[in-house]
């Protein structure tokens, strides 16, 4: 065991890392969001929770990126801290796949297609298909099958040269003293759970245990209490995750802490007492790197066993140790910058947000329009009420979309963003334009204003056309409708038609003497600002529609469908035909 043993250590240490970052990350994108929509599912029946657990974790390969994803989740008030019991015990499960797989460098046979099993064997050829995916495919998904793929291979190689370092181990006189002082449960468990916490992940730890294993050093009895250590070491990361959130995030970092440090308290007395009594005789046996992934595997199995029936125990212990603290930044916390950690998560929640957005400011004109000729303060408070929520949205959204768009994500989760960030400040717009058709009822209230009948149907007309297309609007956006979105831009030809043809018709009013000045700012300000709802309509409509074609150039688009299209020019002249004043 020489320097260069202990680089090529840690250079296979930092393959492996790198390599199982990679492949988290590019399975977290294969599964989009449907990661998220998979946890909103969780309900109070343990084993579909357990279930969702186990396969999250199988899809991420991590169970530190699912824990994280349920203090966000938590943190951002999409799940109750009480849902999030069984995922976690679930990942328990899900985890210990990594370390089957990673015992496939155990394998020893004559067999030449046996021997293919091996990761230092059949890596390259696996790594050699990536490389190609991400240079030659033009896909999307079968680039990130690509990542994922040159992510495996990058782990198996690390795990190869891990291996390789430390063979030298065996004859390394020092060697019998080092397993001396690993034998110690205590120690063993102790520099487990330390490695894991500083390397933030317990495959990394199960990897270098299984290495280690090749030398024909490690027993059972050594390798059980580092097992329940790098167990703890693991709630590092979720630990570190939920600093500066708020009660409920920290109350899931807790409860994994707690669910390991618990079995730990629990199964390493009784080992230890079965074990001085000789009840354990594979405890002395040599271990290979398949014995160490049983062990993991029986070892997350008990502490689910023992924790399904205490779910409920726990939850309450849980939830008397850090009690609630409600707070006005909590109450209005939107969404939680964990969720980054998982793109496609984040752009998911986002997407949830901005439809917040979209009902949220289409309610509020609704409103808005039933109280122009009637003010109701009741409803006014509503609408002001709304007007803070989607300001809100609009802040924290807008503030946390760019970062998320820097992210590495797929060519589609990019689009996403790139039309929410797009569409946000549309909807915050009508928002607006909610509140100035409020200071205009309240004004018409104030002082009495009555416009002449014609004029008035005139403003019911209008009205009644941009309610249809705030209802189309809302429901093309909210649902991905294309085909409804397409007919929005003829509408808003019409309404613009239609808002022309009022103010002409008021300028001959006002020559007749039928109406007066003051009328008309009035009615001006109504007009302009419904000119303004169809505009944004407009924006939100153009920006749905070409998402699906990797582009945003808004101006190009409109002239093509307004100019020689007969589709566009028979849904105006329907509309025409439908709104006529």
């Amino acid at each position: 065991m020489n320097l260069f043993s202990i680089l090529s250590l840690t250079g296979g240490l930092a393959f492996f890392l790198f390599g199982m970052h990679t492949m988290s990350s590019s399975l977290g994108k294969m599964a989009g969001g449907r990661l998220e929509n998979l946890l909103k599912k969780v309900t109070a029946n343990p084993l579909l929770s357990l279930l969702l657990g186990i396969a999250i974790t199988v899809a991420m390969q991590s169970s530190s990126a699912t824990t994280v994803m349920l203090v966000g989740l938590v943190g951002s008030g999409i799940m109750q801290f009480s849902q999030t019991i069984y995922v976690i015990l679930g990942a328990n499960i899900g985890t210990t796949l990594t370390a089957w797989i990673l015992s496939l460098s155990g394998i020893e046979a004559s067999s030449a297609w046996i021997q293919m099993l091996k990761p230092v064997n059949f890596s390259p050829v696996v790594a050699l298909i990536g490389i190609l995916l991400l240079m030659f495919a033009k896909a999307d998904r079968k680039r990130i099958v690509g990542a994922v793929l040159v992510g495996f291979g990058l782990l198996m190689y690390g795990m190869a040269m891990m291996s390789a370092a430390v063979s030298p181990l065996a004859e390394w006189s020092g060697f019998p003293t080092m397993l001396r002082w690993m034998s110690n449960p205590v120690i063993g468990l102790l520099l487990a759970l330390i490695f894991t916490a500083v390397v933030q992940s317990s495959a990394a730890s199960i990897g270098v245990l299984q290495a280690l294993s090749l030398t024909g050093g490690l027993n059972a009895g050594m390798v059980i209490p580092m097992i329940m250590g790098l167990n703890i070491g693991t709630c590092a990361t979720s630990l570190i995750s939920c600093i500066g959130t708020n009660t409920g995030a920290k109350r899931v970092a807790l409860t994994h802490l707690s669910i390991k440090l618990i079995g730990t308290l629990i199964f390493l007395p009784l080992f230890l007492i079965l074990e001085g009594l000789g009840w354990l005789p594979f405890s002395e046996v040599a271990i290979t790197p398949w014995g160490i992934a049983l062990i993991h595997t029986v070892y997350n199995l008990f502490l689910t066993v023992l924790f399904l029936p205490l779910s409920k125990p726990l939850v309450h212990m849980i939830e008397r140790l850090l009690k609630e603290k409600r707070s006005a930044k909590e109450t209005v916390f939107v969404l939680d910058e964990r969720l980054l950690r998982v793109p496609s998560v984040a752009i998911a929640e986002c997407r949830n947000k901005t439809v917040e957005m979209c009902v949220l400011a289409h309610e509020n004109l609704l409103r808005a329009f039933s109280i122009l000729f009637a003010h109701d303060e009741k409803i006014a408070a509503g609408i002001l009420a709304g007007e803070d929520r989607i300001d809100l949205l609009e802040d924290q959204l807008g503030s946390y979309l760019v970062p998320l768009g820097s992210k590495s994500t797929s060519a589609e989760d990019s689009r996403t963003v790139l039309q929410m960030l797009h569409c946000i400040g549309d909807f915050e717009r009508l928002g607006d334009h909610a509140v100035n058709l409020l200071k205009v009822s309240r004004e018409i209230a104030e002082k009495k204003i009555l416009f002449s009948a014609s004029a008035q149907a005139e403003l019911e007309t209008v009205i009644r056309a941009t309610t249809e297309i705030l209802d189309m609007t809302k429901e093309a956006y909210r649902n991905r409708e294309i085909a409804v979105a397409a007919r929005v831009e003829p509408l808003e030809q019409v309404i613009d038609h239609l808002i022309a043809a009022v103010k002409d018709h008021h300028i001959n009013r006002l020559v007749a003497g039928d109406c007066t000045i003051e009328l008309g700012f009035v009615l001006s300000d109504i007009l302009t600002n419904l000119e303004r709802v169809s505009d944004h309509c407009s924006n939100i409509a153009v920006a749905l529609i070409e998402l699906g074609h990797d582009s945003f150039e808004t101006h190009r688009y409109l002239n093509n469908i307004k100019y020689g299209n007969e589709d566009f020019d028979r849904e105006v002249a329907a509309y025409d035909q439908k709104y006529r004043i």
